[in-house]
Parts: structure tokens; C-alpha cells; sequence
């Protein structure tokens, strides 16, 4: 072979070759396997549980909410009479329906017994001291008398002895007028003495008359205990036995009831008889609310106890002043009681009961509401997620006032449209994750 021809392909080229081709396969085969799985997993449809709500056609309120006690508008409170130590020996049931005229409460009578016959006996004895008194006076009175007469006769006398002075001699005329007027001066002293022993009597029969006087006060207010021993009630209602105060208990812990065979104290608050005809609820008001309310706002009542039933009562009353709630531990709030009185009651309502209560501040009936957490913001406006099949579709809305709970909605949505309650691309998203 001539040195001058070449070979056409140098020794070990076409191996390289192959290997550059079989690279390029490599990579053109990941690439295309790449692009799939971007397609695949970018296309496919992954199931989103959204949360939703309906627009709804509703009344819409801005109010205070808050806890209340349900307590009767007029309760009688049976106290314990002004006599010393007395003890219960008949009480009625605690929560018991009672009707007006019922015994209530029995206090043990023996004593006040006891004390009645005493002072009806020291009546009697004040009875025969006057008369006896009488007595004496009768016969003072009638020994003056014949003094008085006696002493008037010899006056009489002595004048009689005087008028013979011209027949008799000087000496004997003197000693006559001298007896005129001893005799006269004996009169006198009768007066002054009957006088006296008026004045006397008198003053003795006043003081025996109020002796008699304060024995018969003592006499009637026995009496007057005697018909205290039994209380009753006042009106139809139910008998709600209090707290004895002074009862022995552990530390700490509520003082029981009044049960029978307790001594109470002079005035002691025993039992109480709520009139169920007429009921409020009684409201701790928190200082930054007292600004927002006013009496003659509309109120929501809800009973623990009476779930099923909404009461509606009127703001009455509310405390200009502010009392201190001591919560321990050094803690302070300051609260404004207030009042409300309800308009409809329920024969299973009792003093005591608890529940929820929400004071009407604002109120616009047949509006359009959807939930505060349906609202979102889109490019700076309000918006909603409309849900159109499978789908949501941003919505730009105009909204009004909202509380808590609702916004109202002027435009841009209908009633019974659904919107979602979260963003459904974050939902998504988060579900992509999982």
C-alpha cells in the first residue's frame, strides 16, 4: 500500500462512536421519562374535601354575650321571729311547690307558752294591785272627810264661844278667839292633808295604771310571738330553704341548709318563696361591654337546663356603679350587675337556674350572610370562593357590617350560592402533602 494513502478511520474511532450514540440515548430516554412524571403528576386530580357554606337570608345582630342567673322578680324571705333562740321543730322541703297559706316553717312553742302565762299572771297581779289600791284610797279619802267635817265643826264652835266676848269678861273673849283660830288652823292642815293624799293616790294609781299598762304590752307581744311560731306562705311558689350561717362545717366548704331541730337567731333569713309568675335574669356585666348597652335593649336567653327553648327579656337595669370580683390569688375584675326582665317564661324555669344570655346591641332583619371565614381578600377587596360543580371560582363581593360570626353582603352574591370556608388551592395543596 502507497505511504501516501490514508485509511479512512483512524484505529478505535468507530467504538467511540457507539459510545457518544449510546449516551445520547441515556439521555434522551431520562429526559422523556421526566417530562411524563411532570405531565402525569402535574395533570392529575387529586380530591379536596373544601369546607363550604351557604349564603343564607338571616337576621343579623351585633350583641354582648354573657352568663346570667335566673331569679324571681318578687321573693318573699320568711325570717325567724324576734324571740330568743327559737328552734325549728317543722320545716318544709327544699324546691317543694307550695300554695299561699301553707306552713312553712314551725318553731317550738313551749316557751313562748311559758312566757305568755307568766306575763297574763303578772296582768292579773297588776289587776288586783289597782284594786286594792283603790281600796286604801277609799278609806283616806273618807277619813278626810270627817276630819274636813270634824275640823269645820269646831271652827263653827269657837265662833259660836267667841260671840259671847260682850257678856263675858276680857280674858275669857281672848281665849275664845284664840280657839277660833286654832280651830281654824286645824282646818287647814285637814285641807292641805286632804290635798296631799289626792295628789298621792293619783300619782300612785298612774303608776300602777302603766305597771298594768306595760304588763298587758308584754302580755299581747307573748301573744303576738305565739302566732309567729307558725310561718306561712305568703303567696303560691316554691319553698327554697337558705343556708344556716352559723352552722358547724369544714373550711372552705358551702354552709347547709336550715333543717329542722336548728336554732335560728332573732331575724334570721330561713326560707325564701320565689313568685314564679314574674322572673328576670341577673347579668355581671364586664367593664369594656357597660359602654355598648343601655336599658330597653332586646335580650337572648338560653337556660342550661332548657336548651331547646330561646327566652326573650328586656335590659331593665344596669349598675352606674362598678363592684370589685375578687378571683384569689390576688386577682381583681371589676363587674356591672345589671337586670332583665323575661317576657316569656316556661313552668319548668326555677330560681337558681343558668344559662347563656346575648344582649341585642344592633339588629338588620332579612339579610344576606355568609360566615366570616367565607370572606377573603383579592387583589385588596373583599372576595368568595363560589363552588361551580367540582370546582371554585374567585368572586369579588361588597360586604357590610359583621360580628363575630357573619358578614353581611350588599353585592355579588345570591342566597343559596355555596361558598368555601378556606382557600381551595391551600386546601389542595395540603392535601397534596399528606
Amino acid at each position: 500500500m502507497s505511504k501516501d494513502l490514508k485509511p479512512k478511520q483512524r484505529l478505535g474511532q468507530q467504538s467511540s462512536r457507539k459510545k457518544k450514540l449510546i449516551t445520547w440515548t441515556i439521555l434522551l430516554l431520562a429526559c422523556a421519562s421526566g417530562l411524563f412524571a411532570a405531565y402525569h403528576y402535574g395533570t392529575s386530580t387529586t380530591k379536596v374535601d373544601v369546607q363550604v357554606a351557604k349564603a343564607r337570608i338571616s337576621e343579623f345582630t351585633i350583641s354582648v354575650r354573657t352568663r346570667g342567673e335566673v331569679k324571681s322578680t318578687r321573693s318573699q324571705t320568711l325570717t325567724a321571729p324576734q324571740v330568743p333562740d327559737p328552734r325549728i321543730v317543722r320545716l318544709a322541703e327544699s324546691g317543694k311547690p307550695i300554695k299561699k297559706g301553707d306552713v312553712v316553717i314551725e318553731f317550738d312553742r313551749a316557751q313562748q307558752e311559758q312566757t305568755y302565762l307568766e306575763k297574763n299572771t303578772s296582768v292579773r297581779t297588776a289587776d288586783s294591785e289597782i284594786t286594792q289600791m283603790k281600796a286604801t284610797q277609799q278609806i283616806t279619802t273618807e277619813m278626810d272627810s270627817m276630819n274636813l267635817m270634824t275640823s269645820e265643826y269646831n271652827v263653827e264652835r269657837a265662833k259660836l264661844e267667841a260671840s259671847k266676848a260682850e257678856v263675858l269678861s276680857a280674858i275669857e273673849g281672848a281665849k275664845n278667839q284664840i280657839n277660833v283660830d286654832v280651830s281654824k288652823g286645824d282646818l287647814d292642815q285637814v285641807k292641805t292633808t286632804m290635798t296631799a293624799h289626792k295628789v298621792g293616790d293619783k300619782a300612785d294609781m298612774e303608776r300602777l295604771d302603766q305597771k298594768k299598762d306595760k304588763t298587758l304590752r308584754d302580755s299581747d307581744r307573748a301573744k303576738g310571738y305565739l302566732s309567729m311560731m307558725v310561718l306561712r306562705a305568703p303567696n303560691d311558689g316554691i319553698v327554697n330553704v337558705l343556708p344556716n350561717f352559723r352552722s358547724s362545717g369544714s373550711f372552705g366548704s358551702t354552709p347547709p341548709p336550715f333543717k329542722e331541730g336548728d336554732k335560728a337567731w332573732t331575724g334570721a333569713a330561713i326560707a325564701e318563696i320565689p313568685d314564679l309568675s314574674q322572673m328576670r335574669v341577673e347579668l355581671k356585666l364586664d367593664e369594656v361591654d357597660r359602654g355598648k348597652l343601655k336599658t330597653g335593649q332586646n335580650i337572648k336567653v338560653r337556660v342550661d337546663a332548657i336548651q331547646e327553648k330561646e327566652f326573650s327579656a328586656t335590659l331593665d337595669w344596669i349598675s352606674p356603679i362598678a363592684t370589685v370580683n375578687f378571683r384569689g390569688m390576688g386577682l381583681t375584675e371589676k363587674i356591672f350587675p345589671a337586670f332583665a326582665t323575661l317576657k316569656n317564661l316556661d313552668p319548668r324555669l326555677r330560681p337558681g337556674m343558668t344559662g347563656s344570655v346575648e344582649i341585642v346591641i344592633e339588629s338588620h332583619p332579612n339579610s344576606l350572610l355568609i360566615p366570616t371565614r367565607a370572606s377573603f381578600l383579592y387583589q385588596g377587596k373583599p372576595a368568595v370562593y363560589v363552588q361551580k360543580g367540582p370546582d371554585f371560582a374567585i368572586r369579588p363581593i361588597e360586604v357590610g357590617r359583621r360580628n363575630d360570626t357573619d358578614i353581611i353582603v350588599l353585592k355579588g352574591l345570591k342566597a343559596g350560592e355555596v361558598v368555601a370556608l378556606e382557600n381551595p388551592a391551600e386546601a389542595a395543596r395540603r392535601a397534596k402533602k399528606l
